[in-house]
């Protein structure tokens, strides 16, 4: 049976959940720039970065139609995020390399968080609700990177599923065992996400190849 949710944190779920959206738009619609794309592509690698994991998710749990797809808001975040990208262009093609990580970071933490939460709020226990956290931050990568036909991040030597993981199962077990607040346990997954993953790109960490 799906828990009844107040509205406040509900409204705190949602207001994560679009400022992730935006910001993965914004970073699916960068990751479009570098490649021989046009600009309708553009749009449709934003969306998809954006509203893919979670629709995915959405759709394991028995939430249908997704969250993202019941009204006009989440695609219109979305396409907002790709067009900020299209209008700021040059402003955009002289992003340092650093504020795209950290910008990635970010929206790969909030995705993992929300994820979560939104599985631990539809009855999920702790595992089950971390994993469908990662296969909301994660996802939309996944299909982005198809479709630019190159080897998605999570299959290669990255720490970036393994953050989203980590971030994602803190938060669970923060609300399981510790009892935490949602604010507090989303907190705290968000900076074990962030962190994990920010420090393995400047510290150049990788998970181990099979000889």
């Amino acid at each position: 049976m799906t828990t009844i949710v107040p509205f406040r944190a509900r409204s705190l779920l949602t207001i994560v959940d679009l400022s992730a959206t935006f910001v993965f738009a914004m970073e699916g619609a960068i990751a479009a720039t570098y490649y021989d794309v046009n600009i309708l592509a553009l749009f449709v690698l934003a969306f998809s970065t954006a509203l893919v994991g979670g629709i995915i998710r959405d759709v394991l749990i028995g939430y249908t139609p997704p969250a993202s797809l019941r009204s006009p808001t989440y695609p219109v975040v979305a396409f907002t995020g790709a067009a900020a990208v299209v209008l700021l262009d040059r402003a955009v093609a002289d992003i340092p390399m650093l504020l795209f990580q950290i910008t990635d970071g970010v929206g790969l933490a909030l995705f993992a968080v929300v994820g979560t939460m939104k599985a631990i709020d539809a009855g999920i226990r702790s595992l089950v609700a971390a994993l469908l956290g990662t296969v909301s931050a994660c996802g939309g990568g996944v299909v982005r990177d198809m479709m630019l036909n190159i080897v998605p991040v999570v299959l290669r030597g990255e720490i970036y599923a393994l953050a989203a993981l980590l971030g994602a199962a803190t938060t669970a077990l923060a609300v399981r065992y510790v009892k935490a607040g949602r604010v507090g346990a989303m907190t705290a997954g968000f900076l074990v996400c962030l962190v994990v993953r920010l420090a393995s790109v400047w510290l150049g960490w990788s998970l181990p190849h099979l000889d």
